[in-house]
């Protein structure tokens, strides 16, 4: 673990490590800040609250679906770190458009019409955004660190995403919008500054010529990467997990709001407590296996994943909310004398889960050829996120159909052994020998 903290003192580490945090922070800040807002102050209405939820994380998501291809064979054909310094200058636009749509949603002007179009616009466009920056935040790690520090840095990264992810969430929840304007336009500037100082990564090795056709290069990426057994596993293994991220992120807001009665800082606090978690297990599961990329602990690990969503669920089922159309304030909430068995099971979901799913994307970078690293891991952005676009369309059609927010923890919980099985098999696979590279 000291080792892996020491590549923070590193400039071949420590830009990247930052200018990534700033851009999953500022996701999140500007994300939760819209979402929050309009769950809580627009809408009225569990199923119309449920499906901009669920809206909002898909236009997010598409991008990954649609360019992922494309930025993985400019990731792989181009300098790296040029890649960064141009993403991180178009987030200080993209975030400008974001503000002036918080800031007329604050000020109440054209709130349906103009407000919230604005905002789902730079949503979209930090999804492009995160999609080109994506394959680079892996795929550069490599190429920078020893081979014998690429899973501490991984680890370092994920831990690091979900702490920005954190604060960025925490934040949201407790500013007004009119702050968060002016916060997001100043974090992007600050990236850009950072992401000027990762330092060159050229390109290694010959690969094939870029596809400006995104959806045939789509296509042959997801075709040329998931006939490896070792790389179909992993990437079908960690779209599970995200698509049981995503029916959780979804239901939150409403959860909270419908069901435990609570505000939006309850809200943030256990969007909060998944990031934590997550960045506990990215951690504890490098010390584990002492640097060692492995899935041996991913199959017992989302078996605890689920475990810990069947507790959440029932906890939450059995809840005793406020009456009288009031909403618990966090220190209320704090109060109830179930609050600790319920926030202990997010917890624990979330810690079993980047215990999963830390190890399978070093595992993406690592047993493939340096120069297609970043391909390899456009290819599971490409799935992963059509498995959260599948999981979001899951969620809002049930919620349409009438089943509760707090019934369909149980569908999330029910996709974990689906993931352990996967992840066996990934796992027996690498120990006969099938994950070395030729």
């Amino acid at each position: 673990m000291q080792a892996s903290v020491r590549l923070l003192t590193k400039r071949r580490f420590l830009p990247l490590f930052v200018t990534q945090l700033l851009g999953a922070f500022n996701d999140n800040l500007f994300k939760n800040a819209m979402v929050l807002f309009v769950v809580y102050s627009v809408y009225n209405d569990e199923k119309a609250e449920t499906w901009f939820s669920a809206i909002a994380t898909g236009i997010f998501i598409l991008p990954f679906f649609l360019l992922s291809a494309l930025s993985g064979q400019l990731a792989d054909q181009r300098d790296k770190a040029r890649i960064i310094r141009i993403v991180k200058a178009a987030e200080i636009g993209i975030m400008t458009v974001g503000a002036i749509g918080l800031g007329l949603a604050w000020m109440g002007i054209t709130i349906h019409s103009i407000a919230i179009p604005l905002m789902l616009l730079a949503l979209f466009a930090m999804g492009i955004h995160s999609t080109f920056f994506g394959p680079i935040k892996y795929a550069i790690l490599p190429q920078h660190l020893h081979d014998d520090e690429v899973l501490g840095g991984t680890g370092l990264v994920e831990a690091g995403t979900y702490i920005a992810i954190l604060a960025g969430t925490i934040l949201a929840g407790l500013i007004s919008v009119e702050v968060a304007a002016a916060v997001v336009i100043m974090t992007a500037i600050v990236g850009y500054l950072t992401g000027r100082e990762v330092p060159p990564a050229p390109p290694m090795g010959r690969c094939d010529p870029v596809d400006y056709h995104f959806i045939r290069a789509s296509i042959k990426l997801v075709k040329g990467t998931m006939h490896v057994p070792r790389l179909y596993l992993a990437i079908l293994s960690i779209s599970f997990f995200w698509t049981i991220g995503s029916i959780l992120f979804i239901q939150f807001p409403p959860l909270v709001k419908n069901v435990l009665t609570a505000d939006k800082a309850v809200a943030s606090l256990f969007l909060a407590i998944f990031s934590i978690g997550i960045a506990i297990g990215s951690v504890a599961i490098n010390r584990l296996l002492k640097g060692d990329v492995s899935a041996k602990y991913a199959p017992a690990s989302v078996i605890g994943m689920g475990v810990c969503l069947m507790g959440f669920h029932f906890v939450c089922a059995n809840w005793a909310g406020a009456t009288d159309g009031q909403l618990l304030s966090l220190a209320d909430f704090l109060k109830h004398p179930d609050a600790w068995e319920l926030t202990g099971a997010l917890l624990g979901v979330a810690t079993f889960g980047g215990m999963f799913v830390v190890p399978l994307y070093a595992f993406l970078t690592t047993t493939v050829e340096k120069c297609e690293a970043a391909r390899t891991i456009a290819a599971n952005n490409i799935v992963n996120s059509g498995a959260m676009v599948i999981g979001s369309l899951v969620a809002v059609g049930l919620t349409m159909l009438g089943l509760a927010p707090v019934n369909q923890l149980l569908l999330a919980a029910a996709l974990c052994p689906i993931s352990a099985w996967l992840a066996w098999r990934l796992h027996s696979a690498c120990r006969d020998g099938q994950c070395i590279v030729h």
